[in-house]
């Protein structure tokens, strides 16, 4: 029963956030300027087609990578609402303090490169611009609060948004 409710909180929270940034906008944004998938006519729009599945493949994997750990190691979903109860340290999160929303990222200029689509185009850059002012503003102060010095160290450490290209080792002194 534990387990099947952990799924509902994981379920609800993608339905609210993730699947309407990537899924339901670019679906709306595709009808509003008639953007149709279509094979590209040209060299470069078959590369930038072949590009953007290469972006989507990796964002999918990333925020899967990502949420798995929410689920087992951080006891809690992506949702604001329903946070991780831990601190979460391995997989994806040693290279990146945000990796679900890169993931996220990643699919966003994966479908404009799809699609060859300007208004996709713009809305990857929207989002990302969103998340360069929220997750500072908004999210970073939360987390300090929750997790103290062990998240400080965590965030001299691992970059928000672009990887490093190690992982990060050290531990924090308690994970609560």
């Amino acid at each position: 029963m534990q387990k099947a409710l952990l799924v509902i909180r994981h379920l609800l929270s993608i339905a609210a956030l993730p699947f309407m940034v990537a899924v339901v906008i670019p679906i709306w944004l595709a009808t509003r300027y008639g953007v149709q998938p279509v094979l590209a006519g040209t060299l470069a729009q078959v590369m930038a087609q072949i590009a953007g599945l290469i972006l989507c493949v990796i964002g999918l994997v990333l925020f899967a990578a990502s949420l798995r750990r929410f689920a087992t190691e951080g006891e809690g979903t992506l949702a604001p609402w329903d946070p991780p109860r831990r601190l979460v340290l391995h997989g994806p999160y040693r290279y990146v303090r945000n990796p679900m929303i890169s993931g996220v990222v990643f699919v966003l200029f994966g479908e404009a490169l799809i699609l060859v689509s300007r208004p996709h185009f713009t809305w990857a850059l929207t989002f990302l611009a969103l998340n360069f002012i929220y997750i500072p503003l908004l999210e970073e102060p939360q987390l300090r609060r929750r997790f103290g010095e062990d998240y400080n160290e965590y965030r001299r450490n691992v970059p928000r948004l672009i990887p490093r290209l190690t992982p990060w080792s050290s531990e924090p002194s308690s994970l609560t």
